[in-house]
């Protein structure tokens, strides 16, 4: 297994989701965590201790990441590194999945998706790396993206637009940190059992849809991003930089399947 000892993460939007699932997955390979979320509330709680079960230092702060972009990381940023001064490794997770039709699209949910699924990924990797270089610190950056950054839907342009943004960013970053020692990778989920994809894959005719449309045939729990995070920003991915890691069952290099025979 994996070490991540003597590591310690802030991971943001970390109560529920792909986020919980890392932030426990990071707990058993040893970091200590600072959580954070949007709420102090039963989903945190929950976080906390599956997290401080595996034996590590978990604290929770919260934040909302999809206001003023500025006051927001400041915040967060300040608010992580009083709970943790340690902190060298960064995942930006938190995200919105709010959407609308091309058509009816608004500036508010337009500019809210973009604020918080990629200036707030931007910015709070900033302070990071500021920081990480000013005291020598080799620090890792995970940005979770999505498969919606390779496969557009049509009535999530927003969300769309946003991961794909996410998914140049991790390149981008990349070449830029990477002379200063640090490392930017991403993750790409697929679709997962979620608190908010859970709706849709509690219908079996959309869940049987999109277990044709995945090669293997499944859509699991969002644990399954948890160790290939790990690896990421362990010391065994030391070469690997600008990569997004595709989690999706294969869904995002398969063509279009055949419609199932009556």
């Amino acid at each position: 297994m994996i070490d991540l000892k003597g590591h310690a993460a802030l991971i943001t939007g970390a109560t529920q989701g792909v986020g919980q699932a890392i932030a426990v997955a990071f707990a058993k390979a040893g970091a200590d965590l600072v959580l954070h979320g949007l709420h102090d509330d039963a989903a945190a709680a929950q976080s906390l201790e599956m997290c401080r079960a595996e034996g590590v230092q978990a604290k929770l702060i919260t934040g909302d990441l999809a206001g003023s972009t500025q006051q927001c990381v400041d915040h967060v940023y300040q608010s992580a590194l009083s709970a943790n001064s340690n902190l060298d490794i960064l995942v930006n997770n938190a995200g919105t999945y709010i959407d609308k039709p091309y058509l009816d699209m608004d500036h508010e949910t337009f500019e809210k998706t973009m604020r918080l699924n990629v200036y707030s990924y931007y910015f709070l990797t900033q302070r990071f790396c500021r920081n990480w270089v000013a005291d020598e610190i080799n620090g890792r950056v995970l940005m979770v993206g999505s498969i919606n950054a390779k496969l557009a839907e049509d009535v999530h342009t927003a969300y769309d637009t946003s991961k794909g943004a996410v998914e140049s960013m991790v390149k981008s970053l990349c070449v830029s940190l990477a002379p200063m020692n640090i490392r930017v990778n991403g993750i790409a989920p697929g679709l997962f059992y979620t608190p908010l994809t859970a709706p849709a894959l509690d219908d079996p005719e959309f869940k049987n849809w999109m277990e044709h449309h995945t090669p293997n045939k499944t859509v699991p729990t969002a644990d399954v991003c948890g160790e290939g995070a790990v690896y990421l920003v362990s010391d065994a991915a030391r070469h690997v930089h600008g990569h997004m890691l595709m989690v999706d069952g294969g869904m995002s290099v398969w063509q279009q399947p055949d419609p199932p025979k009556e």
